[in-house]
């Protein structure tokens, strides 16, 4: 037997832990009620296999996004993190995985877009008075979806090897499978900006958007009436003819609700997935984050600012935005500041506060910056229009969960300071040495 688990035998798990550690303050600050109540409904009671721990799938979820880990290095961290499993509500050491990595995935899926909202919800609770503020800022940017960057020849090349895929598991015959055609017809498209080739490419992809098209037809004459691949089927007939200059193109097959949203940036034109919208307060907590397609962001207003009512329990008065918002000045009881070039007719003092408020409101932006980065909004692997949502709530919970994080490392080491200026100033001034610490 080890050392660790002839130590628990005679003390609690609890114990052997420094309690002083972020994750277990944080832990210890979570009401987990709040999930049970909610997400034991979704379980049948009397039927199936006993389900996981309600507390250990939301603590790894957190966990997940809090660290920036995949679903299968959470779970493989969690054996291993003493702190991991306290935070999951153990209360002994665990030598083995929580759970499968995929079973995340099916308490994503169970929970929904409500259960994550109340994960976000709680991690505005946590930090307190700080969710309040009267004062907001809003903003979004572009999530981008775990795809290549999209072209027609890759498309229809990815055509081209699911109808070899449905063929093969649906046992047809296919007339011809056009392996060494498309071998040499992907070497004559290489390079195809040099002048020298660019008209031997062109014929390339031509031939083999013909190759992908008439291998859907004959999918299509073959198969039955009424079989599971209609919808592929009829998907891959819809990338096949759209144009260059169409709305609503397919961009995925895999994601096919992908959008191509232009932010006008000089080292990525064109970013392909959706928009998120994010409610900052002044005190730097998200209290709302949403996913769009691609709407103009001044139509996101109203949907942003009524999840903040339902998850703080009360409209901020004022949210400051940049000029992308522009023909939106009131929604509600709240106020919408653009920033607009200085009237004549407001004194100096209402024009320094404008400018003060709106020089506040770009504190958004590196937030924005550090929830792609460290909490997995950088790229989705979420799959759907349900998971683009699921994964910006879930980042923007893990912000907030990192930032009282921080906040108890702060608060931990400025006590600690303060004690050891205490005993410094005990220790040389010889005259205190009689007074209490």
């Amino acid at each position: 037997m080890s050392y660790f688990y002839s130590i628990s035998l005679f003390f609690s798990f609890e114990h052997t832990l420094n309690q002083k550690h972020p994750l277990y303050l944080l832990a210890n600050r979570i009401d987990w009620s709040v999930f049970e109540k909610a997400f034991t409904p979704l379980y049948s009671r009397d039927n199936g296999r006993p389900g996981k721990p309600i507390r250990l799938m939301v603590g790894l979820l957190m966990l997940k996004h809090i660290r920036n880990i995949s679903d299968e290095s959470v779970v493989e961290q969690w054996s291993e993190n003493n702190y991991y499993q306290y935070f999951c509500g153990e209360t002994a050491f665990i030598c083995g995985p929580p759970c499968e990595a995929s079973e995340l995935v099916h308490f994503r899926h169970r929970i929904g877009e409500k259960g994550i909202e109340l994960i976000l919800q709680e991690s505005i609770r946590v930090n307190g008075d700080d969710s309040h503020d009267d004062t907001v800022s809003i903003d979004t940017t572009v999530q981008e979806k775990n795809i290549t960057y999209p072209t027609d020849a890759k498309l229809h090349k990815k055509i081209i090897d699911k109808c070899r895929q449905i063929a093969a598991d649906e046992q047809l015959a296919v007339r011809q499978s056009y392996r060494y055609t498309l071998k040499k017809l992907s070497r004559d498209q290489r390079f195809a900006n040099h002048p020298k080739n660019k008209a031997k490419a062109k014929r390339a992809n031509r031939r083999i958007k013909t190759i992908a098209g008439r291998l859907v037809r004959e999918l299509e004459r073959n198969l039955p009436a009424g079989t599971r691949h209609a919808g592929n089927l009829a998907l891959y007939k819809r990338v096949l003819a759209q144009q260059r200059t169409d709305r609503d193109k397919i961009y995925s097959l895999h994601e096919p609700a992908t959008c191509c949203i232009s932010k006008g940036k000089e080292h990525k034109k064109y970013e392909f997935g959706n928009k998120a919208s994010f409610v900052k307060t002044n005190s730097g907590v998200i209290v709302g984050a949403m996913g769009f397609r691609n709407e103009y962001d001044g139509h996101t207003l109203e949907a942003a600012l009524e999840q903040v009512g339902q998850l703080v329990g009360k409209l901020p008065k004022t949210a400051t935005v940049d000029r992308g918002y522009r023909g939106k000045s009131q929604i509600g009881q709240t106020q919408i500041l653009i920033p607009k070039p200085p009237r004549k007719n407001i004194s100096r003092y209402q024009a320094a506060k404008l400018r003060k408020a709106h020089s506040k409101r770009a504190a958004i932006e590196p937030i924005i910056g550090h929830i792609k980065q460290d909490h997995r909004l950088n790229r989705n692997f979420y799959k759907g229009i349900v998971g683009d949502n699921i994964n910006i709530m879930l980042a923007a919970a893990a912000f907030n969960f990192k930032r009282i994080i921080n906040k108890i490392k702060i608060y931990f080491w400025r006590v600690f300071e303060m004690i050891m200026n205490s005993i410094t100033d005990h220790k040389y001034n010889w005259s205190n040495l009689n007074q209490p610490f």
